[in-house]
């Protein structure tokens, strides 16, 4: 594993930026005040879960009951553990002392129960190699170290990408029939960790299922949404940037970015490369990008996930700043008709195919990161009408939930732990300015986690 260089996941390709996007007369503004506003909304928000659902995975913020995730039936302290890093980043210490004091005190990873590989890594590991890179407690290290020993006999197949499941206790696996994204989603987590720890089996079982995966792509250099993680043979023909293989491409670019590994920058460049010549659709004067056949390239449908919205922000990191804005825009012209994103878009028939919204932070993410590299007003604009937005219509008595349907506005009663993790961060970084985080060399994770930038 190559030491930590360069200028992080979202670092200083600003001049690039420019360059394509000159910067637009700014609304100058005082963004203090909504930082502050993030900050009082987090700290509400946890004094509820606190009061309510100490512990437990995720909290019900209509009923004030909860819910457990990833492990059915058994609590693993998700929330918490998601929030950490998002309290220190906001000063937020006491709370963030409480919740560490938790982890020492209560968190129980030894447990018989089967967890997704990949939530529990970008959530629970990653949260708590977070958490450590902002205090330096070791017990938090020790705990991601225990967690992903547990995940590791999912790695044990003939071509090195995981099972889906796999049991904390037992080690027993399950559901070979896995995705770009599950099997590719580990290579910043587990390596920080082997970095940490001097232990390369982290790494390692990371870098080759991302090459395993890589490896099957298609003549047209597209990966399709299922693969057999014993075979190596794709299960479906489509290709897309949304769920089940966003994340893939992105920690290809977090690889080239925290580490400085040039065959992840190769493998980045070739798959968007691809993505670019045979994705690439515009209509009514908006750029989308078509679900395809991975062989032949032909469209499948118009349909847009939500979680593709980050995808504008990763295209100009890694240096197609024009197509990046263009796509964000797509996206912030359906927040600006909505409010709020649909989980689905169908951009052909310009109507949602999906009407809730699972508290999403993307589209916040992909303005962060615009941000970031060209400092442009209209990017902290945008995060502004995306927390309004969410202070407006997601609220309520315990806290934050996602929408049943965003055309009416009615809630549902869930708030997943990502929130925690995310959009909170976004909000709080791009207004806040806070001496607590490096702008200009950083690292945050598909789950919002800091692995780099936290200044002590």
């Amino acid at each position: 594993m190559r030491p930590v260089t360069g200028p992080g996941r979202r670092g200083v390709l600003g001049g690039l930026l420019a360059l394509a996007a000159p910067v637009r007369a700014a609304r100058r503004t005082d963004w203090h005040p909504l930082a502050a506003d993030v900050r009082a909304e987090m700290a509400w928000a946890w004094d509820q879960y606190r009061a309510r659902a100490w512990g437990k995975d995720e909290i019900k913020p209509v009923s004030g009951g909860s819910s457990t995730f990833p492990l059915k039936g058994q609590h693993l302290g998700l929330t918490l553990i998601e929030a950490l890093d998002t309290l220190w980043v906001m000063g937020l210490d006491d709370r963030f002392a409480d919740g560490v004091a938790w982890v020492r005190d209560h968190a129980d990873f030894a447990l018989d129960g089967e967890v997704s590989v990949f939530e529990t890594s970008i959530r629970l590991v990653g949260g708590l190699l977070s958490a450590h890179h902002a205090c330096g407690d070791p017990m938090l290290l020790a705990r991601a170290r225990d967690l992903a020993d547990r995940l590791l006999p999912a790695f044990a197949t003939p071509t090195g990408m995981p099972y889906r499941f796999v049991n904390l206790l037992t080690g027993a696996v399950r559901d070979p029939a896995t995705n770009p994204a599950e099997v590719g989603t580990f290579l910043p987590e587990w390596g920080t960790l082997s970095r940490l720890t001097g232990d390369p089996r982290y790494h390692d079982a990371a870098m080759k299922a991302v090459r395993a995966c890589y490896a099957r792509r298609s003549r047209l250099d597209l990966l399709a949404v299922k693969i057999d993680c014993r075979t190596g043979e794709w299960l479906d023909r489509r290709a897309t940037i949304g769920s089940y293989a966003d994340s893939f491409y992105e920690y290809l670019w977090d690889g080239w970015q925290l580490y400085g590994d040039r065959e992840c920058k190769a493998m980045f460049d070739t798959c968007i490369a691809a993505i670019l010549r045979h994705q690439r659709d515009r209509r009514d004067g908006r750029l989308w990008f078509a679900d395809v056949d991975f062989e032949t390239g032909a469209i499948l449908n118009t349909r847009q996930d939500e979680l593709a919205s980050f995808f504008g922000g990763l295209l100009a990191q890694g240096g197609h700043a024009r197509d990046g804005i263009a796509y964000t825009d797509s996206w912030a012209a359906v927040q600006a008709r909505y409010g709020v994103l649909p989980e689905e878009w169908d951009y052909a028939a310009a109507a949602p195919t999906q009407l809730g919204n699972a508290l999403r932070p993307e589209l916040a993410d992909a303005a962060f990161t615009l941000w970031l590299l060209d400092r442009d007003e209209r990017w902290r604009h945008l995060a502004a009408d995306h927390f309004r937005a969410m202070r407006r219509w997601h609220r309520a008595a315990y806290g934050y939930t996602d929408l049943a349907d965003v055309t009416t506005k009615r809630q549902a009663d869930h708030c997943p732990g990502y929130w925690w993790s995310e959009q909170m961060k976004y909000y709080w970084l791009i207004f806040s300015d806070t001496p607590r985080f490096d702008y200009r060399r950083n690292y945050l994770s598909t789950e919002g986690n800091v692995l780099l930038g936290l200044v002590r």
